[in-house]
């Protein structure tokens, strides 16, 4: 039995994986969020703040720690939206070498969607047919469509949920606009697909999963697998906009830093059934940390 880590530099926050694997398969994993928002202002500025920088290098810190002292044999970081949109993204990325000896790489939204639907196969998904992967991040959104056979579509929009609330702010008409005329191709491509299941990664998503339940404290064995309805996320979208941003931090199943951008992610999500006419997303734990580790297990053993 091996054990790996591997961390997540997202825009809204920083994740690390801890697994125990045997062969390809995940015996044991725990994950912990740190909401650094590195992305913060990276669209309106086209950088990272000095305070953002600071904030994740002594994040990255303290998960090389815990990497370390759990036993991992190797650990891995990939960084995503806010880090290869930012002017300085390489300068952080060199930066955080030089601090926590951990290389940093910046991938793709391909590269991203792709690992996104990796980790979710490696959740116990056993549908041999077309399922849509949807990731929605804190700067992007990433469409997977495809099956254990292949993948045919992999899309990924600069639409996020701290990007669109830094830009639209929480105005729902205005959010609604503004996530359909940005996803308008993305959604006219797949409304011509056949798609026989939905699958939700991402804290969004996630999130949904706990404040349907109202788990307090947040329990991944009951999110992973929940499935959702159209009409439970209007109606969590519906309550959410009715609230003050510190009336939902009081709500159970929502990890306070996430309340002042959840109205954005939710507002994608709706559009997205609402126009591809999908009525239940099933929600998946596993994601693109769990991809990572898919990718290099399947290298190592290969």
């Amino acid at each position: 039995m091996k054990k790996y880590a591997v961390i997540d530099i997202g825009t809204n926050s920083m994740r690390l994986l801890l697994a125990e694997v045997e062969g390809a398969s995940i015996l044991h994993r725990k994950k912990e969020i740190n909401t650094t928002r590195i992305g913060q202002s990276v669209d309106a500025g086209g950088a990272i703040t000095q305070e953002g920088i600071e904030k994740n290098l002594s994040a990255l810190q303290v998960f090389a720690e815990k990497a370390k002292a759990y036993g991992a044999e190797a650990i891995y970081a990939i960084a995503t939206s806010a880090v290869r949109d930012a002017k300085n993204g390489k300068a952080f990325v060199k930066s955080a070498l030089e601090k926590t000896g951990i290389k940093i790489e910046v991938i793709t939204g391909e590269e991203e969607a792709e690992l996104g639907f990796k980790g979710v196969l490696m959740g116990g998904i056993e549908s041999a047919a077309e399922i849509l992967v949807i990731d929605i991040g804190g700067g992007s959104t990433e469409f997977i469509l495809g099956s254990r056979g292949g993948l045919q579509e992999v899309i990924s929009e600069n639409v996020g949920a701290v990007r669109i609330t830094e830009r639209i702010g929480e105005e729902e008409d205005k959010l609604h606009k503004a996530v359909e005329e940005i996803l308008h191709n993305t959604l006219h491509r797949l409304k011509n697909k056949e798609i026989h299941q939905l699958i939700g990664t991402g804290g969004t998503i996630t999130t949904l999963a706990a404040l349907h339940q109202a788990l307090d404290p947040y329990d991944t064995d009951r999110v992973h697998n929940y499935s959702l309805t159209i009409k439970d996320i209007e109606a969590i979208k519906d309550q959410l906009i009715s609230l003050t941003i510190e009336e939902r931090r009081k709500l159970k199943g929502i990890h306070p830093k996430r309340a002042d951008i959840i109205i954005a992610g939710v507002m994608i999500l709706y559009v997205v059934m609402k126009a591809l006419d999908i009525t239940t997303i099933t929600v998946s734990e596993y994601d693109n940390l769990e991809g990572v580790l898919y990718n290099k297990l399947q290298s190592t053993i290969l």
